[in-house]
């Protein structure tokens, strides 16, 4: 069976970038505005809480169950609402 996932994706939504992909070991969903960065990652087989991070690379700030309370903390990095977010399709099904 393949995984039919694709390695990357993107969605814009009023000046905030989102950028999907997966690493070796990382679901990855890295949100770029012109005033912030926050990064949500999980384990690549999708079971793991959810860590949410300043940057894809950064220092883990906070873990989470669920993709509706990452994307909050995420929200409240950006400045703006968690609705706001723009979630790319692939990216969707994060959480647990």
């Amino acid at each position: 069976m393949t995984d039919e996932r694709p390695t990357e994706e993107q969605a814009q939504n009023d000046g905030i970038t989102a950028r999907y992909y997966e690493t070796d070991d990382e679901r990855v969903l890295e949100f770029e505005s012109d005033r912030a960065t926050a990064a949500i990652a999980q384990n690549v087989e999708g079971y793991a809480m959810l860590k949410v991070r300043p940057s894809a690379d950064g220092d883990e700030l906070e873990r989470y169950y669920g993709f509706d309370m990452a994307l909050d903390h995420a929200g409240e990095l950006l400045g703006v609402s968690p609705h706001d977010l723009p979630v790319p399709a692939a990216a969707e099904d994060m959480g647990m």
